[in-house]
């Protein structure tokens, strides 16, 4: 085990904002919680909190590395959709004392999952975080809302409510707005 310092610094920050994975067009990680890594000259990595990540589509491979100031990872292929990136996730399960802030935590190979900082401004025009529409708002009741929301409805937040193939929403159903 060797401890960053001047020869190999490795330091970790609370990103400053919201990061999400998209992978075969589906969001499959989304949080305000990540943790950026900057580790001597390699590319910042962002970790996201294993609870902010759809483990659905993730499977567990014999795959593993060993990093000498981090631990040993382990890793996870990305299926969806007929599309598969293996060994695209790493996990230090039981990182070293020096980086017990990533534990608990994942990141993707940015060549495999896309991994990108979201725009809170166009995430959420309004501040908030899920625009709530009631469940017998009307086209003019939505469009309304839109209005004060600087002029559309986020289509982000959609997004994140539509099928992610595998017969399931990506997010929690919205309430019923029928009868049925």
């Amino acid at each position: 085990m060797k401890i960053p310092g001047p020869d190999h610094p490795i330091t970790l920050e609370p990103a400053a904002k919201r990061w999400r994975a998209k992978f075969a067009g589906h969001v499959i990680a989304d949080t305000a919680q990540a943790i950026v890594l900057r580790e001597a000259s390699y590319q910042p990595r962002v970790y996201f909190p294993r609870k902010d990540v759809d483990m659905a589509y993730f499977g567990r491979t014999d795959h593993t590395t060993h990093c000498p100031y981090k631990g040993d990872a382990a890793y996870y292929t990305v299926t969806m959709d007929g599309q598969i990136a293996e060994n695209a996730v790493w996990t230090y399960e039981q990182p070293y004392p020096a980086m017990q802030a990533i534990d608990g935590h994942l990141s993707f190979y940015t060549d495999k999952v896309e991994v990108y900082e979201v725009d809170e401004a166009v995430a959420a025009p309004r501040g908030d975080t899920h625009t709530h529409f009631s469940p017998d708002a009307s086209v003019d009741e939505i469009a309304r809302q839109a209005g004060q929301a600087g002029g559309a409805v986020r289509v982000d937040e959609v997004v994140q409510h539509t099928d992610s193939g595998s017969g399931t929403s990506q997010r929690e159903h919205w309430p019923a707005n029928t009868e049925g």
